[in-house]
């Protein structure tokens, strides 16, 4: 399963996920889903995200030369009352739509 967790208002991203969804893309698309209570994340150059979900673009920062990467949710987190404590994450890879679905819970 691939590595996903919450630290710091930033959902953190292994490397090997990064290389498999994200390849050279500097943002992603992000859309909270609340009925669901989790996160929608796919790559920026993803239009059918885009049109389906109307999300938000955000910076996947590089943390580490393994190529580990960031993404910084805190507003998301603040706007929908989400526990913002530090913990790992589940998450659905969606490889037919290029989509994560990472639950908050």
């Amino acid at each position: 399963m691939a590595g996903v967790a919450l630290s710091s208002s930033h959902i953190y991203l292994d490397s090997a996920l990064v290389e498999e969804f994200f390849r050279q893309e500097t943002y992603a698309l992000v859309a909270y889903d609340k009925k669901q209570q989790r996160l929608l994340i796919s790559p920026a150059s993803n239009q059918w995200f885009a049109k389906m979900h109307k999300p938000m673009q955000f910076l996947l920062k590089t943390r580490n030369v393994k190529g580990d990467k960031t993404l910084g949710i805190r507003e998301i987190l603040l706007d929908n009352d989400i526990d913002p404590a530090d913990r790992p994450l589940t998450v659905e890879i969606v490889k037919r739509t290029g989509l994560l679905k990472v639950n908050l819970l």
